[in-house]
């Protein structure tokens, strides 16, 4: 992806109190953040530095994605517990650098300071035309709900890093471990998604597709009848279902972290957005349900149906 980033924008940059930026005349500004903490989000046994480093970039530029934006510039605040050394440091910062310049996104300042764990926190601010702005809250009865990609391979992933490492060495699980260690935001799909009329609604899939989808529906007061046949399993996920004994349907619909987009889109607009999506990204955009009246949110598998119960990520559930 080209840079995004005139160097004028940025007027004050790295080694002052502060950093200084110029918006666009013609654009809102978005902002987010993100922190990964250690013991909570990654260990190190699982994850390297470089592939910490790019995971809380990519985290941050979901969100930017899913509201339609393109990045623009991040801070980073990093907490250190010991023992961290200044190796583990700066690997941690390439691995953010790389990303971050592949994507047009300038690091502009941030801290670092003592911490109890190792925390690493960044925020990014993007920007979008204001017609081009997506929210959670805009699917409306009858549009289709698509996701961008297959889902359940990081969850895949953060199983083996850190309980099977002995099949980190088998090739069907390269993908899993890339997709937990090294997630790809879809910030040319979300660009795309927000030009479009007929998506009404965005959002990334941080938390799992239980958790997402109802998040979703309650913010645009609608429900969803999600097809269980048509969730599209990552082939790694299907592969350590099958041999672990568990129901693969699990890491997608659960698991979180995959970064991909979940849409609203305008029924008859659909596969014209599906067919065009194909020709640009080489891969399909994958139908899963229908939104629907009322605040309902189900599982359908065949002629029955079951409330689709969240049982995604969240930090202020019990555990």
């Amino acid at each position: 992806m080209a840079a995004t980033v005139h160097p004028k924008k940025v007027r004050l940059g790295i080694g002052d109190d502060a950093a200084v930026w110029k918006p666009s005349r013609s654009a809102e500004s978005v902002i987010t953040t993100d922190a990964l903490v250690e013991g909570v989000h990654f260990t190190r046994e699982g994850i390297g530095a470089e592939d910490t480093g790019h995971r809380a970039l990519a985290s941050n530029l979901s969100d930017i994605a899913a509201m339609g934006a393109r990045p623009v510039l991040a801070t980073i605040a990093l907490g250190v517990a010991q023992p961290v050394d200044e190796h583990w440091i700066l690997d941690c910062y390439r691995g953010i650098a790389r990303l971050a310049k592949r994507t047009g996104t300038a690091i502009v300042g941030g801290d670092i300071v003592s911490a109890p764990a190792l925390m690493l926190s960044i925020t990014v601010i993007g920007e979008v035309r204001p017609s081009h702005r997506k929210t959670r809250s805009g699917a409306r009865p009858a549009d289709v709900l698509a996701v961008t990609g297959p889902l359940g391979a990081s969850r895949a992933g953060l199983e083996i890093a850190l309980d099977r490492p002995d099949l980190g060495i088998d090739p069907r699980f390269a993908s899993a471990l890339r997709a937990y260690r090294a997630p790809e935001p879809r910030l040319r799909e979300g660009l795309r998604f927000g030009a479009l009329r007929n998506v009404h609604a965005m959002m990334d899939l941080s938390d799992g597709l239980s958790t997402d989808v109802r998040r979703l529906c309650a913010a645009s007061g609608v429900g969803a009848i999600v097809d269980r046949d048509a969730i599209p399993i990552a082939e790694s996920a299907r592969a350590l279902g099958d041999l672990v004994g568990l129901d693969p349907l699990a890491y997608a619909l659960d698991g979180g972290e995959d970064f991909e987009l979940l849409v609203a889109v305008a029924p008859r607009a659909f596969p014209h957005v599906a067919k065009r999506y194909v020709k640009s990204f080489g891969r399909p955009l994958h139908r899963i349900g229908t939104v629907t009246e009322g605040s309902s949110v189900t599982l359908r598998n065949g002629e029955r149906a079951r409330e689709l119960v969240s049982a995604g990520w969240d930090h202020l559930r019990e555990r």
